[in-house]
């Protein structure tokens, strides 16, 4: 059996105060790893984005939230949900398939 796979948009947070953010997209995310490996490959990956601006590129991101689910309703927070961390924050020793991510969209703070 082949491991899961989905196309995963990354939001990156800059600044809440100043709605400073750009998505990612990421496609073939394999679901089976965990949580800490596909931050650690987000890190490695966002400094070699040619469109993104160097405050993006340089900030140290650290954590992930779930803040859409397709086929659901959408939070009115123009940048994400504040509601909710406890369920929505993805914890780093499981996968990204146990934490409830498939065809989601997910910010990285």
């Amino acid at each position: 059996m082949s491991a899961e796979s989905s196309t995963i948009t990354v939001r990156l947070v800059r600044s809440f105060e100043h709605r400073n953010f750009r998505p990612v997209v990421y496609h073939g995310v394999n679901l089976d790893q965990t949580v800490k490996q596909f931050i650690n490959f987000v890190r490695k990956d966002v400094p070699s984005r040619t469109g993104l601006p160097p405050p993006f590129k340089n900030y140290k991101y650290d954590t992930m939230k779930i803040i859409h689910q397709a086929h659901k309703s959408k939070t009115g927070e123009l940048v994400v949900s504040l509601e909710d961390d406890d369920k929505l924050i993805l914890k780093e020793d499981s996968t990204l398939k146990a934490a409830g991510v498939g065809y989601r969209e997910m910010k990285i703070m």
